[in-house]
C-alpha cells in the first residue's frame, strides 16, 4: 500500500471500534446474567457451560463463509447484514424461557457476529501500512475489551435493578442505532474503491488465492493455534469470571459488576500499549518479525504465568489483581496478532485467512466454557480451570516460535513476493 491513511480511513476504524464494542457487549450479556438465569431456569453448571459454548459453534463455522464473502463483495453491506442479525438475536433472548430456544438464539448470534473480524482484517490489510497497522488493530481490539467491561459493569448493575430480560431487550434494540452512521457515512460499492472508500468490494482481479492455497501454509496453522489459546483463555474469563466471583469468592452482583470489570479495562490499556509500542518500534527500524513476535510471545507467556494461581490465592483482592495483570499481558498479544495475519496474508487473502484462523481459533471458545462447566460439575473448584488456561497459553506461545517464520507478505499464485513454502 502506497498511500497513507487519511481521516476517512480512521473514521471507519472508529466505527469498527464501536461495532466491536457492541459485539462483545452482546455476547457477554449471558455471562453477566448467568447466576440469575441459572437460578431462574434451574440450569446445572454443565448446561450453563453448554449455553456459553453454543455461540461459538456457529461463530466458528460461519467464519469460513464470512471470510470468502468479504474478499469478494462489499464489506459495507456484508457487515450491515451480520450486525442486524446479531442485534435482533440479542433482543430476542430476553423473550425466551427454556434452554432449547436459548441455545438456538445463541447460534443465530454466532452467525451474525462471524462477519466482524474477517471484515476488519480485509479493511485494514487493504488500507493500512505495516507501521500503522498495530495502532489500527489495537483500537479495534480495545472495543473487544471495553465491551465486556461495560457488559459486566453496567450490565451487572442493570440486572440487579431491572432483571436480565430487560437488559437483553434494551441492548439488542438500542444497538441498532450504530447502523445509521455506518450506512450514511461509509461508502461502499462493487468496484475498486477510490481513496477513503474502505468498505467497497475488491475487483475480480483481487479475488486472490483459494482456501486450499491458504490452508497449505504452515503460518496459518501457527497463527490459528495462537488464536485458539487466546480464545480458550479469553472466553473462559468472559464466560466464567462473573460466576467465579459470585460463587467462589462470595461477591454480590454489584461488587462483581465493579471489580469483575477491572481486568477488561486493564486489558484495553495493554492492547493500546502493545499496538502503539510495536508500531513505534517498527517505525524506528525494528524488524516486523522481531517486533510482532516479541509482543505476541511475551504476552501469552506473561498471561500464563499470572493466570495459573488465580484460584489458589486466599485473598480475593490479590486474585482480582492477578486476573487483571494476566489480561494486561494478553492485551500485548491481541493488539499484534491480527497485524501479523494481515501482513502475511495481504489484501488478497486477508478475509479468507482471517476466516479460517478465527474459525479454528474460536474453537477455544467452544472448548473452554464447556470444559470448565464439566470441571465444576466434577469437583466444584476453579483451580484446575485456571491452570488449564495457563497451559493452553504456553502452547499458543510455542506455535509462534515453531510454525510462524518471517512476518512479511507471503507469495500467492501469480505473485512475485517472498515465499516460504511449507
Amino acid at each position: 500500500m502506497n498511500r497513507r491513511p487519511d481521516s476517512a480511513h480512521w473514521r471507519v476504524v472508529w466505527l469498527l471500534f464501536f461495532s466491536i464494542c457492541i459485539n462483545y457487549i452482546d455476547r457477554g450479556l449471558l455471562s453477566v446474567s448467568a447466576p440469575v438465569i441459572a437460578a431462574e431456569l434451574a440450569l446445572s453448571p454443565a448446561e450453563l457451560g453448554l449455553l456459553f459454548s453454543a455461540f461459538f459453534w456457529s461463530y466458528a463455522v460461519f467464519q469460513l463463509g464470512a471470510g470468502w464473502l468479504v474478499d469478494r463483495y462489499s464489506v459495507k453491506w456484508i457487515y450491515t447484514g451480520g450486525y442486524l442479525l446479531w442485534s435482533l438475536a440479542t433482543a430476542a433472548t430476553g423473550f425466551l424461557h427454556r434452554l432449547g430456544p436459548l441455545l438456538g438464539v445463541r447460534l443465530v448470534l454466532g452467525v451474525g457476529e462471524s462477519v466482524s473480524y474477517p471484515a476488519c482484517s480485509q479493511i485494514l490489510a487493504r488500507n493500512f501500512p505495516e507501521d500503522q497497522r498495530g495502532r489500527a488493530n489495537a483500537l479495534i481490539d480495545v472495543g473487544s475489551k471495553i465491551g465486556p467491561g461495560l457488559s459486566m459493569l453496567v450490565g451487572g448493575l442493570l440486572v440487579a435493578q431491572f432483571g436480565w430480560r430487560a437488559l437483553f431487550i434494551w441492548v439488542g434494540f438500542g444497538s441498532l442505532l450504530w447502523l445509521l452512521p455506518w450506512i450514511l457515512y461509509v461508502p461502499g460499492g462493487e468496484r475498486e474503491p477510490p481513496p477513503g472508500d474502505l468498505a467497497a468490494a475488491p475487483t475480480s482481479a483481487q479475488s486472490g488465492p483459494s482456501f486450499l492455497d491458504v490452508l497449505r501454509r504452515r503460518e496459518l496453522w501457527g497463527t490459528s493455534v495462537g488464536l485458539f489459546s487466546l480464545g480458550y483463555v479469553w472466553y473462559f474469563l468472559l464466560s466464567w469470571l462473573p460466576s467465579y466471583l459470585v460463587n467462589a469468592r462470595g461477591f454480590s452482583l454489584e461488587r462483581m459488576a465493579v471489580l469483575g470489570s477491572l481486568p477488561f479495562w486493564v486489558m484495553a490499556v495493554g492492547s493500546l500499549c502493545g499496538g502503539w509500542g510495536a508500531d513505534r518500534w517498527i517505525a524506528r527500524g525494528g524488524s516486523p518479525t522481531r517486533v510482532r513476535k516479541t509482543f505476541v510471545i511475551a504476552g501469552l507467556l506473561g498471561c500464563a504465568g499470572l493466570i495459573g494461581p488465580v484460584a489458589t490465592v486466599e485473598n480475593s483482592s490479590v486474585s482480582i489483581l492477578l486476573v487483571a495483570a494476566s489480561c494486561f499481558a494478553l492485551g500485548l498479544y491481541t493488539s499484534n496478532v491480527w497485524a501479523i495475519t494481515q501482513t502475511l496474508a495481504g489484501p488478497k487473502a486477508a478475509g479468507k485467512w482471517t476466516g479460517i484462523q478465527n474459525a479454528l481459533g474460536n474453537m477455544g471458545g467452544v472448548v473452554s466454557p464447556a470444559v470448565t462447566g464439566f470441571i465444576l460439575s466434577d469437583g466444584g473448584s476453579f483451580a484446575p480451570a485456571f491452570a488449564a488456561a495457563a497451559v493452553v497459553a504456553v502452547v499458543g506461545a510455542s506455535s509462534y516460535l515453531t510454525l510462524v517464520g518471517d512476518v512479511s507478505p507471503l507469495r500467492w499464485p501469480g505473485e512475485n513476493v517472498r515465499a516460504a513454502e511449507v
